[in-house]
């Protein structure tokens, strides 16, 4: 019986050990105390997130400074890289096509005596065109352009009539050689701007010339058409009496069949 009794005491006060533990955690959990560690637990576990975010974002911003383990960049560069490969080498643009200079003009083929006529008539050309350009005196440069067209009506002639060739090689070989060499010493004589009595008889005297060179020009190309005239007067005659043959003329009698 003692022993039963000591077993049931010993019972007891474990059963009030156990009741004092449960009481003193529910005083601590009602606490101060309970509501500070919890604080600081959520306190602890916040910085733990601002940490691991903080140390993303720095690995996020080291991979785009650096395009070789930026994998999208990687994967970019090839996928470019093959497709030129495929591609092959980029065509190069074609240069704008530039306009065609436009061509000369072919000259016409002449015979000989007749060519050699017309090149020395274009030197002749040339050579008057500058002085005409040169000399200031209006009233020269008026002859000059008279000389100049009536030249060449004569070189036109001999390409036109080359009948007429040894009577134009005279007037190349002499009289256009002349004029333009009376003309050059008036050009130089001009331009020293001294009025001297050689300088300003001889230029006198040139400046009349001209009038005689014009004069006897014209006269040189009208005697080329001589020829050219009698075919015409020949051919007029020869119509004339041809329509008279046939009645057709005014106050001819009409042959049968004709006239009627």
């Amino acid at each position: 019986m003692q022993k039963r009794g000591g077993s049931l005491k010993k019972g007891k006060g474990k059963g009030g050990l156990g009741f004092l533990w449960i009481l003193l955690l529910i005083i601590f959990l009602s606490s101060d105390a309970l509501r500070g560690l919890v604080g600081l637990v959520l306190g602890l576990g916040l910085l733990a997130a601002a940490f691991f975010i903080i140390r993303a974002v720095i690995k996020a911003v080291k991979a785009d400074a650096n395009p070789s383990r930026n994998p999208v960049d990687v994967s970019t560069k090839g996928v470019n890289q093959k497709k030129a490969e495929q591609e092959g080498p980029a065509a190069q643009p074609k240069p704008a096509a530039q306009p065609k200079p436009a061509a000369a003009p072919k000259k016409p083929s002449y015979p000989p005596e007749v060519q050699a006529v017309v090149d020395e008539g274009e030197r002749a050309h040339r050579e008057l065109e500058h002085l005409y350009a040169t000399i200031p005196n209006l009233t020269v440069k008026g002859k000059i352009r008279e000389l100049i067209n009536v030249s060449d009506k004569i070189i036109e002639d001999a390409v036109n009539d080359p009948s007429d060739v040894p009577q134009i090689k005279k007037f190349l070989d002499y009289y256009l050689p002349t004029t333009i060499k009376l003309l050059n010493a008036y050009d130089r004589m001009g331009a020293q701007g001294i009025e001297g009595e050689n300088i300003s008889g001889t230029m006198q005297s040139i400046e009349e010339m001209l009038d005689t060179a014009v004069n006897a020009y014209k006269k040189l190309l009208d005697s080329l058409f001589a020829n050219q005239a009698l075919d015409v007067e020949t051919d007029i005659e020869v119509m004339n009496t041809l329509l008279k043959r046939e009645g057709l003329a005014e106050g001819s009698v009409g042959l049968a069949g004709f006239g009627k």
